[in-house]
């Protein structure tokens, strides 16, 4: 593995990444003989990590909706249904329209998201030593700090953002309201331009704020990581490894939370706007 301090932040902030090289060969990264990867690669391990913790959000739903009771529920169907009224009841307070999409859609991005945000509290070392022993050379086990996941993630939002705004509007009406509003028509330009960067500052504003935390987060822990060099620093990284790791509880649930409620807010946004014209 990594011997200065140098080397062992760039093993953990480097993906397992397989995909064409610039030589037309397909392996994983790097690329032999000093040829560049292309456009056509995808990091295995984000990829990995987020499909087997969107296949743990479904089983941990299924397993609760099976064993559902009307008689006194366990503690599975009260965390469920607790969660599932709470994001229930913030979509209802947002979204104030008819669409049964919106809340589950709010759900799984809340779970989803909060999952992966999660592994970002496994120790550093722990899975990535596992992987180099069994010879995988790069391991990184937090989906969102890939801004190729939470980018994928934002874009798709951004898809569902102009579906809604078309079918309201239309296509006329939703080209009128980026070019006619909010100056007179003879600006219509300088409306297209204004309003062309409110929209595409919406996926920006979601993936690159999750992605920009949990990042931050990460290395945090991967610079207390470095001081277990002896046993005085050591105990004292262990104690600001605990306290961060409690703190950090907050910052994974809040952005998760936070891109949910603004996936809402933008659908909502996609209604709402109608009215006005």
């Amino acid at each position: 593995m990594a011997e200065t301090s140098a080397e062992y932040i760039q093993h953990h902030l480097t993906n397992l990444t397989y995909g064409q090289c610039s030589d037309g060969a397909w392996q994983f990264a790097p690329c032999a003989d000093g040829a560049s990867m292309t456009f056509l690669s995808v990091n295995v391990d984000s990829m990995g990590w987020s499909i087997g913790l969107g296949i743990v959000f479904c089983l941990i739903f299924r397993i609760a909706a099976r064993r559902a009771t009307a008689g006194i529920p366990g503690a599975l169907q009260n965390a469920v249904e607790m969660l599932v009224e709470f994001i229930d009841d913030t979509c209802r307070s947002i979204f104030t329209h008819s669409n049964a999409v919106i809340a589950p859609m709010a759900l799984t991005i809340f779970v989803w998201v909060f999952l992966m945000n999660l592994m970002d509290l496994v120790p550093v070392d722990w899975i990535p030593e596992l992987a180099y022993a069994l010879g995988v050379p790069y391991m990184k086990i937090v989906p969102t700090t890939d801004p190729n996941v939470t980018m994928g993630m934002a874009l798709a939002v951004f898809a569902l953002i102009l579906f809604y705004s078309i079918r309201q509007k239309g296509a006329g009406g939703f080209l009128g309201e980026l070019a006619f509003h909010p100056f007179p028509k003879v600006l219509a330009p300088v409306n297209f331009i204004l309003e062309s960067v409110t929209l595409l500052a919406k996926p920006l504003s979601l993936g690159l704020r999750l992605f920009g935390n949990l990042y931050a987060g990460e290395m945090i822990f991967i610079l207390i990581a470095l001081m277990y060099a002896g046993w005085a620093i050591g105990i004292f990284g262990g104690i600001l490894q605990w306290a961060w790791a409690v703190f950090h509880v907050l910052i994974i649930t809040l952005q998760a939370f936070i891109f949910a409620v603004l996936t809402v807010v933008y659908l909502a946004q996609a209604y709402d706007v109608e009215e006005e014209h």
